[in-house]
């Protein structure tokens, strides 16, 4: 379980780092808006890339942006799986909350970011690194 601390980034921070591995074996490292429910990381894609990363290897390792110099690091080691049953995000009241702002400043309404964004990635941890 991870800390108060890190608990509260995960809830405050906007943007994770995601990394994934395809099937030719390069890391991709992509910012990527996320919901952290306490147990678990939503995480919403266009089809492409990380998708077909998943779907071949799904060990992930997810980052939060460090301070100026470095410190404060959380890292999240995983395993991430497409969830077709999952909600579409416009119908996920926590997470249209946290990325309401965002959205708006896209020039997007909630159901038109979930139209695009409509692959859910839910990533389940397996250890954190604080």
């Amino acid at each position: 379980m991870p800390t108060k601390h890190t608990q509260s980034r995960l809830k405050k921070e906007h943007v994770i780092w995601f990394a994934t591995c395809g099937r030719d074996g390069r890391p991709h490292a992509v910012p990527v808006w996320f919901w952290w429910d306490g147990k678990s990381f939503l995480i919403y894609s266009v089809p492409g890339q990380k998708v077909r990363d998943i779907e071949s290897n799904p060990k992930v390792n997810l980052h939060l942006n460090t301070d100026p110099e470095g410190n404060d690091v959380i890292r999240v080691d995983g395993t991430a799986k497409i969830d077709s049953r999952q909600a579409p995000a416009y119908k996920v009241p926590a997470y249209i909350r946290k990325y309401r702002e965002l959205i708006k400043g896209f020039g997007w309404t909630p159901k038109v970011f979930a139209e695009q964004y409509r692959v859910a990635i839910r990533v389940r941890p397996v250890r954190f690194h604080e």
